[in-house]
């Protein structure tokens, strides 16, 4: 058996601009961080023809005998896609499980491509380095699947850790924020999660947004243009230790966020927010594109419980989390290579992969 998991993120802020259709013309800049929510991947070899695999988070299962055409439009469409770029037809059983619902705004679905991609590398001996599974993550999800989808969750997963990363038309950067312990820990006590109750596709959102970049929608283009500029504050912030400043541009990149597309909030949401302000926490947002899944705020000092009190008493619920750093990576190795068969050389392995 093999054994991965890699982590989700959450945003602090930038989101948006690591879309290809902004980023290409005008570069983006993203502060985010991982948390220790996992998605886990389990393999094992199977003595006969076929793949199956198994999600608990869709409660669906698959198999597949190598005669059916590839289907890539359902809830293990994703898997199956990863499986057909390593060239993978048989002999293998894929067991798929996640601490987080999906569709909840904190990078699951890239993290799911992340971790896979990491499981059937090990798998195959082939070793890649976190730039290469975060690009190949990235190739998988925007080019072959044709998501209207950015990259700073399958980066992020790949990575681990808090991080600004820069988005360019010639590749990605990624740089830790190495910040004092005492800052670290009041970042993650007063930066609360909650979960609004329900799960969103972010593609209506996300391909609105595209579009819009394209098109160079003015209100758009300027919205991301401030979100951009306000991560380089952010992390200035985080960096000098000024949380309050940091909670006031988190409320800052809301209000600029709520123009990227229509959706993005809710009466629901907006009313939760202003129930949070009123008692005490100084900015917040909606996690990932918008519309539902987790609403993070950051508080003040010593309003913490209250916040939490208040927004229980809406109807949300707090996930308590901590920072973490790992990125993914292989838990178990139960046998050094695992031969599964293939019908071509995974497309990665080709010189003009990353080109």
């Amino acid at each position: 058996m093999l054994i991965v998991r890699a982590p989700v993120r959450i945003s602090l802020a930038g989101g948006g601009t690591d879309l290809p259709a902004y980023y290409d013309r005008y570069g983006g800049f993203v502060i985010n961080t991982t948390i220790d929510k996992y998605f886990y991947v389990f393999l094992n070899v199977i003595n006969e023809n076929g793949l199956q695999i198994t999600s608990s988070d869709y409660r669906a299962f698959y198999r597949y005998n190598g005669d059916d055409p590839p289907l890539w439009d359902d809830d293990l469409g994703l898997p199956r896609a990863i499986l057909d770029h390593f060239g993978v037809i048989s002999g293998l059983s894929m067991f798929l499980a996640s601490e987080i619902p999906p569709g909840t705004g904190l990078g699951s679905s890239s993290t799911v491509t992340v971790a896979i991609i990491k499981a059937l590398a090990a798998a195959q001996g082939l070793p890649l380095t976190r730039q290469e599974l975060a690009e190949l993550a990235c190739h998988i999800e925007i080019e072959k699947l044709g998501q209207p989808i950015g990259k700073q969750d399958q980066y992020a997963s790949a990575f681990g850790g808090l991080n600004a990363i820069t988005f360019t038309g010639e590749g990605v950067t990624v740089e830790p924020l190495w910040l004092p312990a005492e800052t670290l820990g009041r970042l993650q006590r007063n930066l609360l999660l909650f979960f609004t109750g329900s799960s969103r596709s972010a593609s209506r959102i996300l391909d609105h947004q595209k579009r819009a970049s394209e098109k160079r929608d003015p209100r758009v283009v300027e919205a991301l243009h401030a979100v951009r500029m306000m991560a380089h504050d952010v992390q200035q912030s985080l960096q000098r230790g000024d949380l309050k400043q940091f909670g006031e541009l988190l409320n800052r990149n809301w209000q600029c966020k709520k123009e990227f597309a229509p959706g993005v909030t809710t009466d629901y949401i907006d009313h939760c927010y202003q129930v949070a302000q009123s008692n005490g926490a100084i900015g917040g947002k909606i996690t990932g594109a918008g519309g539902g899944g987790f609403f993070m705020v950051y508080c003040g000092e010593g309003t913490r419980e209250r916040v939490t009190h208040a927004l229980e008493g809406e109807g949300l619920r707090r996930m308590d989390y901590c920072f973490e750093n790992s990125g993914a990576q292989v838990l178990m190795n139960a046998s050094p290579r695992l031969f599964v068969a293939m019908d071509r050389q995974p497309s990665f392995l080709k010189e003009d992969a990353f080109v």
